[in-house]
């Protein structure tokens, strides 16, 4: 325990007083989470040459994942390399194993459509999964996936969002163990707003960028029609008693987080059933590049507070590469305080990484909301 304790205790700053936060951050400080801290002694790398990750909690016990651009589990860059992967994570965190099933090398199934993920959810024993088509930018839409054999087989749903609808690569709000502990009987989904689209990629090096100004939008669904494009209906502000409104046309959508310095391409949020918030963690300023922010609400709309905002984030223990970030609830302390997160990145954070951690809560404990 001292061990650990001491590795904390060499890697973290506060929020307020880190000059890796160059940036100043959209959202004021968490009045829950005061800071986070990480133990960079329990890092662990596996799938190299396989990026994304988006993770979810299945009715099994087991958590399934989606890679992009490798081979997965025992793969590499090249061998096994697919664009969309599907694979199954045992164990706990200090004693998981991966398996690929659906793409990659050795997998029981072969992958039957490219794309790119960034969004998983299990529900009722199904597997659901947003999918961005490739070869190609894959901002132009987003489409529903959908497996009834824990991912070995999947299925498309014949609707798309449009990257004129002003959305682009999704993710789903996870909750426990196959949805458990959901806040009701919806179906939560983040969406960008794209700033640059599959006609005009920005001129950067990696063909991606940040999207600035950053907005996210929040989509909704029953959870016993989420496959009904009909079913789905958009954020669309809040009523004269500050509920929110929700509207079946697109363009009725208002943004449930901005930030000026802009978001990711991706966006990755979940439910931390112990501390009772909502976390949303995704880039800001450049891609590619650590830029590492996490924001707090008390409901899937916010209102949202800064967690952290760092500007090189993993700086001195891996390169200043990586783009993404998200918390697996079955990696979670019961109190929330602890968690196993996994992060990836370019080049050598081109892989499967997790890494132990844990908020450091404010004192005198602030009662949060639900």
């Amino acid at each position: 325990m001292l061990m650990t304790l001491c590795a904390f205790a060499t890697v973290c700053q506060a929020l307020d007083d880190d000059p890796l936060h160059a940036t100043a951050a959209p959202y004021p400080h968490s009045q829950v989470i005061e800071r986070v801290e990480f133990d960079w002694s329990s890092h662990r790398r596996e799938a190299v040459g396989s990026d994304n990750w988006p993770v979810t909690w299945a009715d099994d016990g087991h958590q399934y994942t989606a890679w992009g651009d490798g081979g997965g589990f025992g793969g590499d860059n090249k061998k096994g390399r697919v664009t969309l992967g599907v694979a199954r994570i045992k164990g706990e965190a200090a004693n998981y194993s991966g398996k690929n099933l659906w793409g990659g090398f050795e997998s029981e199934r072969a992958a039957t459509f490219g794309g790119k993920s960034y969004g998983i959810l299990s529900i009722g024993g199904v597997l659901y999964m947003w999918v961005g088509p490739q070869p190609g930018p894959h901002l132009r839409e987003c489409r529903l996936a959908s497996s009834r054999d824990h991912g070995l087989t999947w299925t498309q749903a014949d609707w798309v969002f449009r990257f004129e609808d002003g959305l682009s690569i999704p993710t789903f709000l996870n909750f426990g163990r196959d949805y458990a502990g959901a806040r009701d009987g919806f179906v939560y989904s983040y969406f960008i707003e794209p700033q640059w689209g599959p006609e005009t990629p920005p001129m950067s090096k990696f063909g991606f960028e940040v999207h600035r100004p950053g907005r996210v939008h929040l989509s909704r669904a029953p959870k016993t029609s989420l496959l009904k494009r009909e079913a789905h209906e958009f954020f669309a502000g809040f009523d004269a008693a500050g509920q929110p409104r929700w509207s079946s046309n697109v363009a009725d959508k208002k943004p449930v987080f901005s930030d000026p310095n802009g978001v990711g391409w991706n966006v990755s949020v979940s439910h931390n059933a112990g501390l009772r918030r909502y976390l949303l963690a995704t880039e800001h300023d450049a891609t590619h590049a650590g830029k590492f922010g996490l924001f707090d609400a008390p409901e899937p709309w916010g209102p949202w507070t800064t967690v952290a905002y760092d500007d090189k984030w993993g700086e001195g223990h891996v390169e200043v590469s990586t783009f993404y970030w998200n918390f697996p609830a079955k990696w979670l302390s019961a109190d929330g305080s602890r968690f196993t997160m996994v992060f990836t990145g370019k080049n050598t954070n081109d892989s499967w990484n997790t890494l132990v951690g844990r908020f450091v809560l404010r004192s005198p404990p602030f009662s949060p909301q639900k």
